[in-house]
C-alpha cells in the first residue's frame, strides 16, 4: 500500500487543529506548518503527533509549497485545519491510492456558514484537488485563494470534504477582512487601475452572482448572509486596492 503524507499550514488555530488530525489519523505522517501562532496550535498538533515546523508567513501558495517539501510519503493530502476527512472520504482515498488510476484525485467539498451546510451559494460542489502523487503537483505562489498545478491525470472521487470556516459571523467579519486584504494586495502588485465605483459594482455583483444567479435563497437565512458577507469582501478588496494605490500617488 502506497504511503500517505498529510500536510496542514496553521495560525492560532487551537480550536481546529485537534479535531482536523483525528480526521486523518489514518495516515502515515501528518505534518504541521504553523507561521507563529500564540493559542496553543503548536502544543495540540504536538500532542496529537504530528511533526511541527515553524515557517515565516509568505503567502498561502508558498506555505502550502514548503509543507509540501517536508512530505516523504508517495502521496501528499493537503487538508486546511478547518477541513474534516470523514471515515467515508478516507475509505475512498484508500482505494484511490490502491488502484493508482490517476495521479492526482479532487474531492468535492461541503461548507458550512453559521451552523447550516451549504448546498448552494456556489459554494457547492466546490471540487477541490487536494490528494496527488508526491513529484507530480505542487501550488501555485498565489498569496491567497491558492490551487493545485498537476502535471498529470487527475479523476474524481465522491465523498465530501467536510469544511467548517464561518461557525459564528465574528469568523464571517475575520474572514472578510483577511481575504480582502490579500486580494488587495494581488490587485496592487499586478498594477491594476481600481476606481471608486469598481468597489461598488463588485460587491453587487457578488450578491447576485451569491443569492440569485447560485440560488443562495434555497440556503434560507444563512444564504442572505453569506451573499451580503461575499459583497462585503468584493467591495473591501476593491476599496483597499484602490486606497492603497491613492496613497502612493
Amino acid at each position: 500500500m502506497p504511503r500517505l503524507s498529510a500536510i496542514v499550514i496553521t495560525l492560532n488555530e487551537a480550536a481546529n487543529i485537534g479535531a482536523c488530525l483525528d480526521t486523518i489519523a489514518f495516515c502515515d505522517e501528518r505534518i504541521v506548518v504553523d507561521c507563529g501562532s500564540s493559542d496553543g496550535t503548536v502544543d495540540i498538533a504536538k500532542q496529537q503527533g504530528a511533526r511541527v515546523e515553524r515557517h515565516e508567513w509568505a503567502g498561502y501558495g508558498p506555505q502550502k509549497n514548503y509543507a509540501l517539501s517536508l512530505a516523504t510519503a508517495d502521496w501528499v493530502l493537503s487538508i486546511d485545519a478547518d477541513e474534516r476527512v470523514t471515515p467515508e472520504l478516507a475509505t475512498a482515498i484508500a482505494a484511490a491510492l490502491a488502484d493508482g488510476s490517476a495521479d492526482a484525485f479532487e474531492f468535492p467539498r461541503l461548507s458550512s456558514f453559521c451552523g447550516r451546510q451549504m448546498r448552494h451559494s456556489g459554494w457547492y460542489p466546490d471540487y477541490v484537488l487536494r490528494l496527488f502523487r508526491r513529484g507530480k503537483a505542487k501550488f501555485d505562489d498565489a498569496l491567497v485563494h491558492e490551487r493545485v498545478i498537476c502535471g498529470g491525470s487527475v479523476k474524481r472521487l465522491d465523498q465530501p470534504l467536510l469544511h467548517h470556516p464561518v461557525s459564528k459571523l465574528e469568523d464571517a467579519l475575520s474572514r472578510m477582512d483577511r481575504y480582502s486584504t490579500a486580494g488587495a494586495q494581488v490587485i496592487v502588485a499586478a498594477g491594476r487601475k481600481v476606481s471608486f465605483m469598481a468597489g461598488i459594482g463588485h460587491g453587487l455583483y457578488s450578491f447576485l452572482r451569491s443569492y440569485v444567479l447560485h440560488m443562495g435563497f434555497l440556503d434560507g437565512a444563512e444564504g442572505f448572509l453569506l451573499a451580503v458577507a461575499n459583497a462585503e469582501g468584493s467591495y473591501y478588496r476593491y476599496m483597499k486596492a484602490w486606497l492603497a494605490a491613492r496613497r502612493r500617488k
